[in-house]
């Protein structure tokens, strides 16, 4: 069976980025592009998610909905609560009195799971963690393909294992969050060429890759190492039908800006962002504490946000920024994924 991101006429994914910058209109224009779009599941209860899922069969029969799967990190409570007290002043001086109880949840996981198989898609990622077998065979029975996320290849071994149909393999270099599923370990800088050639030399599915993709050539490069798609989520932040936020659409162009950084300090969970004062002043005492550190700071940022200041906020972005460019998502798409459409 084909797997359903290799059923599209351009090997290009538009990356499932949660928190409202993956909007319906860049599903749809994705979709229009000839890629393959994905709803982004992340952050949102069944009641938001659904009406998404609705809108994209509107438009395409072939898509994906990304969930985040279940990874708690047990909170060290010392650590943690040093990190809120270094964190209060810059809080207090937004207005912001900021909460010392962690807060955990789950992502709606298993709301968003039971619906799924109820009304069954063609295609789920999960990211965060690797899906439990149990999991994997619940989408399967209604006829839902399954794709994990894996940042190396004993993760990509273990997804297999569990039964999935096709992996996303994200390399170190892509913006937002890291997929991993231990958070806590180091993540080591690498090509997402090399990790493709180096996990397909030893899982026998199909792979669709991304991290510092920025432009044409590296997508040639991504499928000349066997990925059958590409996904592309940095290049398509400052496009016309992208939610993000006008601060972050202006930091990814500024030259105030000239690097990225893997971080916890937002979220407690390692994601590459550029590189501000927030990043500078909190990353050499971040912790471990996904959940928690996310909702600790969300508070925070949607202060920056408001007040337009990009040193406050989490300015998500892969090594291939400076390539993001402006104008319709499905010019971008095509653009990149044009020169090697699918037979």
């Amino acid at each position: 069976m084909t797997i359903a991101f290799a059923k599209t006429s351009l090997p290009i994914i538009g990356a499932p980025m949660a928190g409202g910058t993956t909007t319906p209109e860049l599903t749809e224009a994705v979709a229009r592009a000839g890629g393959f779009p994905f709803v982004a599941g992340g952050y949102l209860t069944v009641e938001a998610l659904a009406p998404l899922i609705t809108r994209m069969r509107e438009t395409t029969s072939n898509f994906g909905v990304n969930l985040f799967a279940p990874n708690p990190v047990p909170v060290d409570r010392e650590a943690f609560d040093d990190f809120v007290s270094a964190l209060e002043p810059a809080a207090a001086a937004r207005g912001i009195t900021l909460d010392h109880e962690p807060v955990e949840d789950d992502d709606h996981f298993d709301d968003k799971l039971d619906w799924l198989t109820e009304h069954p898609v063609p295609l789920v990622s999960l990211t965060f963690n690797l899906p439990t077998a149990e999991a994997v065979d619940r989408l399967h029975a209604v006829g839902t393909q399954v794709v994990a996320t894996v940042t190396s290849v004993p993760e990509a071994r273990a997804a297999a294992e569990v039964g999935v149909d096709g992996l996303v393999v994200q390399g170190p270099r892509a913006g937002g969050h890291s997929g991993t599923a231990d958070p806590t370990r180091t993540i080591e800088d690498r090509a997402t060429v090399d990790l493709v050639r180096d996990i397909l030399a030893e899982v026998d599915l199909p792979v669709a890759a991304g991290g510092g993709v920025d432009g044409e050539a590296m997508v040639g490069e991504l499928l000349g190492a066997g990925a059958s798609s590409v996904v592309v989520g940095t290049l398509l932040l400052r496009s016309d039908e992208a939610g993000t936020a006008s601060t972050h659409r202006a930091a990814l162009a500024a030259d105030e800006f000239t690097e990225t950084r893997l971080t916890r300090a937002f979220t407690g969970r390692p994601a590459r962002a550029l590189v501000n004062d927030f990043v500078r002043t909190f990353d050499p005492i971040a912790v471990d504490a996904y959940p928690a550190v996310h909702h600790l700071t969300k508070e925070f940022r949607a202060a920056a946000k408001k007040a337009d200041d990009p040193h406050g906020l989490h300015l998500w972005a892969g090594t291939g920024y400076r390539s993001a460019q402006e104008g319709s998502a499905e010019t971008i798409v095509k653009d990149l994924g044009a020169g090697f459409a699918r037979e």
